[in-house]
């Protein structure tokens, strides 16, 4: 385990975390690691990744780089740690548990990440809110205990009067905002928000305004001047009199568009093929445990695809799943169905709202169809075709494992007569 921790350290390396040297980095990447790896073997849950990613996070790895980087080691170096030598279904399995959870790392880290923004947003809210009470709207909103934190906050501050209208600003407001400070005053609060969120700030502020509520948070997108959408997470606060009666309102604004982007990727990373871009089997089962029914599935295994890999080698392979897997997409546009690789040259086919087995027929028609021109790669015709197992479902159904069962069978016994043919169970 200790090699793994020296090749994860040197991967963040560049992602300093300031409060550790680099033997502290190891022994806590080491303790991570052996958490990582029994939840890749299986012997963990796969949600303990999440609790990792949580420590990284509080050792102050908070760049995108940190878990980036971690989600390769997951999947690369603790899978190769794991099964150095096997048959390719063993490493296939041991792969795809990787991934899962590679998935509950990323989605732990962004969730550590945002706990902690917030944590610095409710520290400086409740500061602000402190040194305000001892301050007038207008005449000693200078005064200095406020002014200290008003100025040096590195998160966006702003006060707004009783009718929802801008009274200043900090500069990390306006350059969150990309608006000139001197612009803000007397701008409404749900313009500054945007039209997306406007129903949702004024209903906020008024609830605020009238007493009903003391706070709010929402999250908004925030269109810029020059074109560009900035992500924040924005609380605001009531500011009373002795008498109970409001005097102004103080906001403190988090941009965590660093942060939804990350988010986004990690949750596109971890639910598409790397291969081909199409959705993987986890966003596929997820799908489906979802799915408006009627339900129907198509599984296809290619036919001769073994023999590319064997004349041409693994290379023109890839290539051949890449244009494979682009056929497949744009067959199955006119129904709208989802596509997935769910293994090696294994596909599925999602159709919800299904009219029963013979439009399952229909798409697998057009599924080969698709593979029936030869493909083009590194200067080699290479054609290869497809057994397909259909099943339909009049609910949405309640027994994935069942319902995967019969297609998978139906494909089988298709491959066993020769390969190039539907056949449809039921499930």
């Amino acid at each position: 385990m200790g090699e793994l921790a020296v090749r994860w350290a040197d991967a963040l390396d560049g992602a300093v975390a300031p409060t550790l040297n680099r033997t502290q980095i190891e022994s806590l990447l080491a303790e991570l690691g052996d958490v990582l790896v029994a939840a890749v073997r299986g012997t963990r849950a796969v949600e303990v990744a999440n609790d990792a990613a949580a420590v990284l996070v509080a050792a102050n790895y908070r760049d995108s780089i940190a878990v980036s980087r971690s989600v390769l080691v997951i999947c690369r170096d603790i899978v190769r740690e794991i099964c150095p030598t096997g048959t390719e279904s063993e490493y296939e399995a041991i792969r795809e548990r990787a991934i899962v959870v590679a998935a509950e790392f990323a989605a732990g880290f962004t969730s550590a990440l945002r706990n902690a923004a917030l944590g610095e947003q409710e520290t400086t809210l409740a500061a602000a809110l402190s040194a305000a009470q001892e301050a007038e709207v207008r005449r000693q909103l200078s005064e200095a205990r406020f002014e200290a934190v008003f100025t040096g906050a590195s998160v966006g501050i702003g006060t707004v009067d009783v009718t929802g209208r801008v009274l200043e600003v900090n500069a990390a407001m306006a350059d969150m905002l990309g608006l000139p400070a001197a612009m803000m005053p007397g701008r409404s609060v749900a313009e500054l928000l945007g039209p997306a969120n406007i129903g949702d700030a004024y209903a906020n502020l008024e609830h605020l305004l009238s007493g009903r509520t003391d706070r709010f948070r929402l999250e908004t997108d925030h269109l810029r001047r020059d074109g560009t959408i900035t992500s924040i997470d924005l609380s605001m606060s009531a500011v009373r009199d002795n008498s109970g009666r409001i005097r102004f309102l103080i906001g403190v604004a988090v941009d965590v568009t660093e942060r939804k982007k990350l988010a986004d990727r990690l949750w596109h990373d971890a639910n598409h093929d790397s291969l081909t871009g199409l959705p993987n089997r986890v966003l596929f089962f997820n799908r489906l445990a979802n799915a408006v029914p009627p339900v129907g599935v198509c599984y296809l295994d290619l036919d001769g695809f073994k023999e590319v890999n064997d004349v041409w080698g693994h290379t023109v392979g890839d290539r051949v799943l890449r244009d494979v897997a682009q056929r497949l997409r744009v067959s199955i546009e006119s129904v709208g169905g989802l596509v997935a690789r769910i293994g090696g040259d294994e596909f599925i086919v999602l159709v919800e709202k299904c009219t029963g087995a013979e439009q399952l027929v229909t798409v697998s028609g057009l599924l080969l169809d698709a593979l029936a021109t030869p493909m083009q790669v590194a200067g080699q015709a290479v054609t290869v075709g497809a057994s397909i197992g259909t099943v339909f479902a009049e609910e949405r159904p309640t027994d994935i494992d069942e319902m995967m069962h019969a297609v998978d069978t139906a494909m089988y016994r298709n491959k066993a007569a020769g390969g190039r043919r539907i056949r449809h169970e039921s499930p």
